[in-house]
């Protein structure tokens, strides 16, 4: 089904799939729930890396939207042809690095939140669903940012990417958290603005959320099958409002 509230707005909901009924979510960060204005987080790779290792890294053909923080500098050293005993050494002095510039300069930081969040969340809390973050940020840069736009208090438990360099295994993780919270038996949804969390999501067996909020599109985030896409939280949640209210 795809539903149209708004010439700007597009939701697709899988036939029979019940978005807002799955009993544990996991939400990805940035492009999902927020975004930034500033470079505090982007730019803490660079000066972590210069710091430690002395040289400068070079993100031209790193993917970084949908990636993992560890997944960056591990890809960013790989396309520099640098040996892994050359940096694996040294990568979380790095990272450790990144979460203290971070954490120094938070007060600095300009994020904002994406439409829609506060008032999807309070429907799915409201529903007792079990809400967690599952995002490639490391887990104090993560948690930062949460804090910073006012969304600390709708989350129990969070998966980050600390011990994660590739999406998927960090997903299972958090799903892995989500049922310790939910139950062992519950379905797992995955809400993100990247294609890859929708193939991270379907790795692992879970329904995906997918939402045009970041930098991939409803057309081209539809190319990968989720089982929602919207062009926003607030569109998702205006047409299931829309919808109900127009049931005979």
């Amino acid at each position: 089904m795809i539903a149209s509230s708004a010439e700007e707005s597009c939701v697709y909901i899988q036939d029979g799939f019940q978005w807002d009924e799955q009993r544990a979510y996991l939400f990805d960060i940035d492009g999902t729930l927020l975004r930034s204005r500033d470079r505090i987080h982007f730019n803490s790779f660079f000066e972590s890396v210069r710091n430690v290792m002395g040289q400068e890294l070079v993100l031209d053909g790193v993917i970084v939207h949908g990636n993992t923080d560890p997944g960056i500098l591990r890809d960013a050293f790989q396309i520099a042809k640098l040996d892994e005993d050359q940096w694996r050494p040294m990568l979380e002095d790095v990272l450790e690095l990144m979460r203290t510039t971070v954490a120094a300069r938070r007060g600095e930081m300009n994020l904002y939140k994406m439409p829609g969040v506060d008032e999807t969340l309070a429907h799915l809390k409201g529903k007792h669903a079990a809400l967690g973050v599952a995002t490639g940020n490391l887990e104090a840069i993560g948690w930062i940012k949460i804090e910073t736009v006012g969304l600390r208090d709708w989350f129990t438990f969070g998966g980050f990417s600390d011990n994660f360099a590739v999406r998927s295994d960090m997903i299972a993780h958090a799903a892995e958290k989500a049922r310790a919270v939910a139950g062992p038996e519950v379905t797992v949804c995955v809400v993100g603005d990247t294609q890859f969390d929708i193939i991270a999501a379907q790795k692992n067996g879970l329904p995906t959320i997918a939402v045009a909020t970041g930098h991939h599109t409803f057309d081209q985030l539809m190319q990968h099958k989720p089982e929602v896409c919207a062009t926003s939280l607030e569109a998702l949640l205006q047409s299931t409002v829309y919808s109900q209210s127009h049931v005979s």
